[in-house]
């Protein structure tokens, strides 16, 4: 291929069977104008074998030292070839029409950079459904992870975002080592007036984590992000982004007005299990499954507890460091 359109830009740490899974449906693709850059960013358990499989493929395969997924971006763009870069999780897996539905887009509603929503796929763990529901719930999100139609507040995120070299080229890419490097990002190309947008249809299908522990070590670091992303750019924590620390709060209570006032404590647990089973219908209106979503309750505490306490530590560590 002498200049795909497309660069795909996939840092990967210790997870060649995933990158297995995204390089199959990569390969099922019924648009094919891209290109493949495969960067191994210090792992161990290196990817070699799983990307010599792939031969009908336009891909290479770069080793580098570990410094965390932006800088691993970043050196995959220096070495892209596209007109348009884009990013996916090495824990995602693509329809067999994503670029097709990209390349409609663009032709009638041209973007410097998009992103997607994610989904559950029925071949997942029920636990990771379940995970996928909550992440993109407006009732754990806020509706702020790709379910905002059109070009306004949406913030693309890395599992699953597209940029023009143009855009690449204004904003040298990803500043932040790790923690929302991808919210970062796009806030930037949004203040440097690029168009930036939702492409709805352009969905993936994101495994996330396989346990509740990685899920809370997950959504924790995404609470320490945000508070990093709004120390380098005022005004973007909003309300959303502080219910997750308010809900903790209000559990971690919950013993306390049960001591105090058992009246309270009643009201306030009845706020808990009308909030849990909100999400319980949602989610089993949305994924039709009833243990998925009996699932979707621990897994929405576990989110939204890791998240605020991952928020409240970086809150507490900023302040440190300014006294």
């Amino acid at each position: 291929m002498a200049h795909p359109k497309y660069s795909i830009v996939v840092p990967v740490y210790n997870r060649p069977e995933e990158l297995r899974e995204l390089l199959q449906s990569l390969a099922a693709q019924s648009y094919q104008n891209f290109e493949v850059v495969v960067v191994e960013d210090g792992s161990t358990l290196t990817s070699d074998s799983v990307v010599s499989e792939f031969s009908q493929l336009s891909i290479r395969y770069f080793i580098k030292p570990n410094t965390g997924p932006g800088p691993s971006r970043n050196f995959g763009f220096e070495k892209a070839i596209g007109d348009y870069f884009v990013i996916f999780d090495s824990d995602c897996i693509l329809p067999p029409t994503y670029f097709e539905v990209v390349e409609k887009f663009l032709k009638e509603q041209p973007l410097d950079a998009w992103g997607g929503p994610d989904r559950g796929h029925e071949k997942f763990t029920t636990l990771q459904q379940a995970m996928a529901y909550t992440m993109s719930s407006v009732f754990t999100t806020g509706g702020i992870r790709g379910s905002k139609k059109g070009i306004g507040n949406f913030q693309p995120r890395s599992f699953n975002m597209g940029l023009s070299r143009q855009a690449y080229e204004k904003t040298n890419g990803f500043q932040f080592d790790r923690f929302a490097e991808d919210i970062e990002l796009s806030i930037r190309m949004k203040k440097l007036g690029l168009l930036v947008g939702l492409i709805p249809e352009a969905f993936v299908y994101h495994k996330r984590r396989s346990t509740l522990a990685q899920f809370f070590k997950q959504v924790f670091n995404f609470g320490r992000g945000r508070v990093l992303v709004g120390n380098q750019h005022p005004g973007e924590v909003k309300w959303v982004h502080w219910f997750p620390l308010a809900y903790t709060f209000g559990l971690m209570a919950m013993p306390i007005y049960y001591f105090i006032n058992y009246i309270l404590f009643a009201f306030a647990l009845s706020c808990y299990l009308i909030y849990s089973l909100l999400i319980f219908a949602d989610g089993l209106s949305t994924t039709r499954s009833l243990v998925v979503a009996l699932l979707t309750i621990p897994s929405s505490i576990v989110q939204l507890t890791g998240y605020g306490l991952g928020f409240l530590t970086q809150q507490v560590k900023l302040l440190q460091a300014k006294k």
